[in-house]
């Protein structure tokens, strides 16, 4: 799944018909915005989510945390084979991840979906959150990757927000390390002006709010020459190395086994 940009939607989705014109690999609803009555959020977040598979997009839907009880009806709202994946709001913790994941499986079977085909990607906002990104990453096999929100995180740790900067340079990068260790994607939510540092730091993508936000993802996220020739070495090696019978290969001083290969098709994704 290749993700360099998704734009999110106004909670009361007013820039759909932008977002589904926009170069965004994929747009974001919300039911999880207390502004909008959560019976109209999931209306507009239903009609968004099927508009943006007609279109060509991936569609996703930030939803409530479990322990709001507002989870089970966001989901019998918004399960579809339309929707590619759930973004899970508030996650502090790897049963946040489980308790969504035995939800996403009961509406899957329920409809017909193959169990596993909806994505979570659980927000990161808090301190705790992110001392247990690791372990939620890993909370469930359908985890698609992490979402870093350092505006929301900035607040829960009594600091200012910053667009550039190196304050929070160890959040992103634990983020990121720990996305990438588990082969997922480490995506944040950011604006325009965040974007190429946020590639720098290793992040495949971002949660950006407007068109010309998503145009400037689309770059500032793109594999370059020089990793995509790393990842292709990195395959063919490996490839010649299974058909020997082994299990590793060298590349230079580097080794490619399973999950770097893994980590190099996901780089020529992008």
């Amino acid at each position: 799944m290749r993700l360099r940009s998704v734009l999110a939607l106004t909670p009361d989705g007013s820039n759909l018909d932008d977002a589904l014109a926009s170069t965004a690999d994929g747009i974001v609803a919300t039911v999880a915005n207390a502004s909008v009555p959560v019976l109209d959020a999931r209306e507009s977040a239903q009609s968004a989510v099927g508009r943006a598979q007609a279109a060509g997009k991936f569609a996703f839907v930030t939803v409530n945390h479990p322990r709001t009880q507002l989870l089970r009806g966001d989901l019998e709202a918004l399960v579809s084979p339309a929707l590619a994946g759930v973004m899970l709001n508030h996650c502090v913790e790897p049963q946040d991840v489980r308790d969504t994941a035995v939800l996403l499986r009961e509406f899957e079977l329920a409809r017909g979906i193959e169990p596993g085909a909806i994505a979570i990607f659980p927000l990161i906002s808090t301190a705790r959150g992110l001392l247990r990104a690791a372990e939620i990453v890993a909370a469930a096999q359908r985890v698609g990757g992490l979402v870093f929100d350092s505006a929301t995180y900035s607040l829960d740790i009594s600091a200012r927000p910053e667009e550039r900067g190196e304050r929070f340079s160890y959040a992103r990068g634990l983020i990121v390390a720990a996305a990438r260790a588990h082969d997922r994607l480490p995506l944040a939510v950011a604006n325009a002006f965040e974007l190429r540092d946020l590639s720098h730091y290793g992040f495949s993508g971002a949660i950006v709010p407007d068109a010309r936000a998503a145009m400037t993802a689309s770059t500032a996220f793109v594999t370059l020459v020089l990793e995509r020739q790393r990842a292709e070495a990195m395959i063919a090696a490996y490839g010649a190395t299974k058909d020997e019978g082994g299990w590793v290969a060298r590349v230079g001083d580097e080794v490619a086994d399973a999950s770097a290969v893994r980590r190099a098709h996901q780089a020529l994704e992008y």
